[in-house]
């Protein structure tokens, strides 16, 4: 039996309404149809065959309704304009930290400056800055391999050009010479908060990429900020993605560090999101 393109996405995303709002799920179903048709709701009245519809659709669908995020079913996700090979061994990227990424870019208008990031994932960072920046020399670092794996292949597949290490950064310093920025979004949702987020985060996206104890909320920034004044060059960058309640006090550890021109900035929802700061 024939059905309109229309029809068949409002179909699907009517099974999504117990756990996701119309709108997401109006959007998780158009998805799912361009992943597996190829086709867009723009694409007009076009009709498909129910009876051809893919069991792997089906089979998609129904792991959609047990929770799992649509990036870790479909293997990739959207950041800064690309796409991005994602699996439950790095976070899923989001579009807060595209805004520190459009910052960074933003701010640094130089060539050949040297960049870190600390805490890679997938390495949505600094492939976007080695692919937007003006011929950077770009590292970056994770404690996971099995993330440094996507991470590098990302590279491969966006063509970039970025220098990949496994690095304890709470035990280890990089070696990577001086550089010109600095950036991480390190963990820094705290674990009394886990019972306020979604469950399809809980269960799928790896929680050492996402929590820190509530007995030292701050670690990760203590640590990258004590090893950026050994790392950054004088005048040297540093940004941080923060977590919106957390805005003073990384702004107070800075200052007390020793940077100066520290910066709290809001994202588009108008949270405190991200920090800049400068060394020496």
């Amino acid at each position: 039996m024939s059905i309109s393109l229309l029809d068949f996405s409002k179909k699907l995303s009517s099974e999504l309404l117990d756990l996701y709002p119309e709108t997401e799920a109006q959007s998780l179903a158009a998805w799912l149809i361009e992943h597996h048709f190829g086709l867009k709701r723009i694409d007009g009245p076009t009709l498909l065959e129910e009876e051809k519809v893919p069991e792997k659709l089906q089979e998609d669908l129904a792991r959609l309704k047990s929770g799992e995020p649509i990036q870790y079913i479909l293997g990739k996700g959207p950041f800064y304009g690309r796409e991005f090979l994602v699996t439950s061994a790095t976070l899923i990227p989001r579009n807060e930290t595209e805004e520190l990424v459009h910052l960074i870019i933003k701010e640094n208008k130089a060539a050949n400056l040297r960049i870190l990031d600390i805490g890679t994932g997938t390495g949505c960072i600094p492939i976007s800055l080695a692919l937007e920046m003006n011929s950077p020399d770009v590292y970056a670092l994770d404690i996971s391999e099995p993330a440094l794996a996507i991470a590098r292949k990302n590279a491969e597949v966006l063509g970039a050009n970025v220098r990949f290490e496994l690095c304890d950064i709470l035990t280890q310093t990089p070696t990577v010479g001086k550089l010109d920025i600095l950036v991480s979004n390190p963990p820094y949702v705290l674990e009394s908060d886990k019972s306020q987020m979604h469950q399809n985060v809980l269960a799928h996206e790896p929680w050492t990429a996402l929590f820190v104890t509530d007995e030292d909320p701050l670690i990760f920034y203590r640590v990258i900020a004590e090893k950026g004044r050994k790392i950054l060059k004088p005048g040297g960058k540093l940004y941080f993605e923060i977590h919106e309640s957390k805005g003073e006090l990384v702004h107070a550890l800075l200052a007390s560090t020793g940077y100066v021109d520290v910066r709290i900035l809001q994202d588009l929802n108008g949270k405190d999101r991200m920090c800049a700061a400068i060394w020496g």
